[in-house]
């Protein structure tokens, strides 16, 4: 008998999705207070805090678009990943973790783009001659979602040659 992954229960996962959620407006909401917009606050020789506005998708991709397209897409890829988490076998741990993290995500993101008309970023990693994408908690939940995804099919695969 296959164990049921916490996740891939509605309740965990909307608790998770509030949650994280809460955290990221509350850290948005001290960056508009606090921190100086576009003036970096290094933080480590290559971390600094840096108040942006993307008013694209991640690493201000489509950023000449309009809000609706951008809101409508958010809204869909939100659709896409509730459909796959709802499809994936409930014993894929890291799999529902990964979808929980990308719907929190998005819909952090998707607050920020409803309530201001562009998304709050914060988090800059930089050399003397080299800068990321400037990001945030809600991003860095998509990516770590995403990475969860992928070591869930990874482990899947491992099971399955076993």
């Amino acid at each position: 008998m296959e164990k049921t992954a916490i996740f891939s229960r509605p309740l965990p996962i909307l608790i998770l999705v509030v949650v994280a959620m809460l955290l990221d407006q509350a850290i948005k909401a001290a960056v508009e207070i606090w921190l100086p917009f576009q003036q970096a606050v290094p933080v480590l020789p290559m971390l600094a805090l840096y108040r942006t506005y993307n008013y694209g998708v991640a690493f201000s991709m489509l950023s000449g678009m309009e809000g609706w397209f951008i809101v409508t897409m958010r809204l869909f890829v939100v659709a896409f990943v509730l459909w796959l988490w709802r499809r994936t076998p409930k014993d894929r741990f890291f799999a529902h973790l990964g979808y929980a993290m990308i719907i929190a995500g998005a819909l952090g993101n998707l607050v920020d783009r409803l309530i201001f008309g562009y998304v709050i970023d914060y988090v800059l990693f930089h050399t003397a001659t080299w800068s990321f994408a400037v990001f945030n908690l809600a991003d860095s939940f998509i990516t770590i979602g995403a990475g969860a995804i992928i070591l869930d099919e990874i482990l899947h695969m491992k099971k399955q040659d076993a």
